[in-house]
């Protein structure tokens, strides 16, 4: 494994919970590694291709590493990584295309661990959430599987091997009964969440922040301006935020069935784009575009909808 130019910082979640940035640069064909020592993973930004002469350029040929206007946005990072504490990838064909054939590329991965809590229930089991201090606040939710070791005692190898199988559902049921809660309960079934992986034993992996500050959210369906606002004394936090869709009701009035189906659509810049703009503001606009975010997942109906708290300075 090939990790390179990795680097730490803090950032201030609020008055009292503390998260750190890193940035791992993996050379194409090589296992990257993403792991918080504490709280969870959340990808901000993923991309393979080349803008340095110098990465992961050793031994190889001059017109392998020239081209330097080389770069794609890889989904399957966040989406594979998003919520645990430890994330493997190999990188061979990771990417969803080639974005210069004949360069050399790598992986540019950038990411923040959350100190967030974890809960992981077999199916047919009961998640419970609590936090003693402060208001449950869903980071990230799956019910699915993403490996072959979790909820297997037991169970034979047929129903392990699909370790890419996610619900295209689980956050919003879990975000409406559960945050702003101190305690909730979730229940594992396909009956709650669909059945992404049928044949395929599944567990509920759900990771969650107990928030002291309450939390507010802003929703603008596409091509519309989302504002943020604080009163006076604070500042806005982003806590979270996504552009694309999750749910097949919100921003569907008059929109045909092909632009609302897809529902495990994220946009992986959309929370570093929304921290840049809006962070320490007392007010701020973003733009529901493909413009500002890229397109997660084209002729979908997207819609941005940001958590975010306010907080004293």
């Amino acid at each position: 494994m090939l990790e390179l130019g990795v680097f730490i910082l803090t950032l201030l979640l609020d008055s009292r919970l503390l998260i750190s940035a890193e940035t791992v640069i993996t050379c194409d064909g090589f296992v990257q590694r993403l792991t918080c020592e504490s709280g969870v993973i959340h990808v901000q930004s993923a991309t393979c291709g080349r803008t340095s002469y110098q990465t992961c350029s050793t031994g190889r040929p001059q017109n392998e590493i020239s081209n330097l206007q080389c770069s794609i946005d890889v989904p399957a990072v966040s989406k594979r990584c998003e919520g645990l504490q430890m994330c493997e990838l190999n990188t061979q064909g990771l990417a969803p295309q080639d974005p210069c054939v004949g360069t050399y590329k790598y992986y540019t991965t950038n990411y923040i661990c959350v100190p967030a809590k974890t809960s992981v229930t077999c199916h047919g089991g009961y998640s419970y959430l609590r936090c003693e201090k402060g208001k449950i606040q869903i980071n990230t939710a799956n019910y699915g599987r993403t490996d072959k070791t979790t909820c297997s005692e037991g169970r034979p190898s047929s129903e392990l091997q699909n370790t890419n199988c996610f619900s295209p559902n689980a956050l919003a049921p879990l975000s409406k009964s559960c945050n702003g809660m101190e305690s909730c309960e979730a229940f594992a079934t396909h009956t709650v969440f669909t059945d992404p992986c049928v044949g395929t034993y599944k567990y509920l992996a759900i990771s969650y922040l107990c928030v002291q500050s309450a939390v507010r959210s802003s929703l603008v369906c596409e091509h519309a301006n989302n504002t943020l606002a604080c009163d006076d004394g604070t500042v806005i936090h982003v806590v979270s935020a996504n552009y694309g869709r999750t749910d097949d009701s919100t921003c569907s009035a008059g929109r045909p069935a092909s632009q609302v189906t897809k529902t495990n659509c994220y946009s992986s810049n959309t929370n570093v784009i929304a921290t840049t703009a809006c962070e320490g503001k007392k007010k701020c606009s973003l733009l529901a575009s493909n413009d500002v975010f890229s397109d997660p997942c084209p002729n979908t109906f997207k819609y941005l909808y940001v958590l975010y708290s306010c907080i004293s300075t």
